[in-house]
């Protein structure tokens, strides 16, 4: 079974937005949850977002940045084409009901796994405040996505370029101590972000869930490379997570984790984009 590209949308120079035919997928999907997907049969196993789905069409959206050699392969592909294999839904779906007031916080990419948090507590009548953050205004996406499912936006950029110089942790600090009265914050993006939402959030008690990337490649907890650290004991994001109390997390050790394979995935992307501008002289 091949999945087909049904859309695809540039959102900025690095982010793209593809809708891929997955009725299955669809038909079970839940906010939180992801899929692993191989381009061709050459290609690794990479792990995405279930950034979207559509129930009746048939369809899970997902978001990538080009950032390595699969995402840059996927990004070859158009509307009409396929991909290989398309796995899941996978991970544990986000634990939301019962909450009244909550912070969903994006950084940069991650406001792709935000967003459906975010509409996910919006359909559920909880009172939603968004806060966005991105290096510059060039680089914002999914701006009238997420204010559509949320009571209040918040975009930051770290340079001001948009008007609203900060940092989230700038923006959820003022909320807080302005009267918001969150009964939960979810954190999603770089860990360092997170890292810094965990720590503030914790003088207020605040409960706080993050989602969490790490190196995946079955999916299934076999594996065992997605392991963490959390409240002292091992766990696989896999099958545990992704989601997880963010005051628990190892973030040291998750951060170190993640730049174990640093120097072979830019390898990788180099000896790729050499091969596609070797095939492009020769076109």
């Amino acid at each position: 079974m091949m999945f087909t590209i049904v859309e695809k949308r540039i959102l900025n120079d690095s982010m793209t937005l593809m809708a891929v035919e997955a009725p299955y997928i669809a038909k079970k999907a839940k906010a939180g949850q992801f899929i692993i997907l191989r381009v061709n049969e050459f290609g690794e196993r990479i792990p995405l977002t279930v950034a979207d789905y559509d129930r009746e069409k048939g369809t899970i959206t997902i978001i990538y940045q080009k950032v390595g050699k699969t995402t840059l392969m996927l990004d070859q592909l158009n509307v009409g084409d396929a991909i290989l294999d398309f796995i899941g839904p996978l991970g544990k779906a986000t634990e939301l009901e019962g909450y009244k007031k909550v912070a969903v916080i994006g950084g940069g990419a991650g406001c792709a796994i935000a967003y459906p948090q975010a509409k996910a507590l919006h359909g559920m009548g909880a009172k939603v405040d968004m806060i966005a953050g991105f290096r510059n205004k060039d680089i914002i996406i999914l701006e009238d996505e997420m204010k559509a499912v949320s009571d209040h936006l918040i975009l930051t950029t770290d340079d001001g370029s948009n008007g609203n110089k900060g940092f989230v942790t700038d923006a959820l600090r003022k909320n807080i101590e302005d009267g918001a009265n969150y009964d939960l914050v979810i954190a999603i993006g770089p860990l360092v972000m997170m890292r810094a939402v965990c720590n503030l959030t914790k003088e207020y008690n605040i409960k706080t869930l993050i989602s969490m990337n790490p190196i995946m490649i079955d999916g299934t907890g076999m594996c065992g490379g997605c392991r963490l650290t959390v409240g002292g004991k091992t766990k696989f994001a896999c099958v545990d997570g992704p989601d997880f109390d963010g005051h628990e997390v190892d973030f040291d050790e998750a951060i170190k984790r993640s730049r174990t394979y640093f120097d072979a995935e830019k390898e990788a992307t180099r000896e790729y984009n050499c091969r596609l501008m070797e095939g492009a002289k020769n076109a």
